[in-house]
């Protein structure tokens, strides 16, 4: 019985350290970046003449 009751208390502890990983990865994934999203070329556009 010692051993079922740890292997259950290792699993449910695994399952619980997974799901705060994934919860993690998704915050991390949906911040907003520091740099602003800026073009590194621009082009100009000709003049009306």
């Amino acid at each position: 019985m010692h051993r079922l009751l740890a292997a259950l208390l290792t699993t449910a502890a695994a399952a619980a350290l997974a799901i705060g990983a994934a919860f993690g990865i998704v915050a991390l994934l949906n911040a907003t970046p520091d740099q602003p999203n800026t073009p590194l070329i621009t082009y100009e556009t000709p003049q009306d003449r």
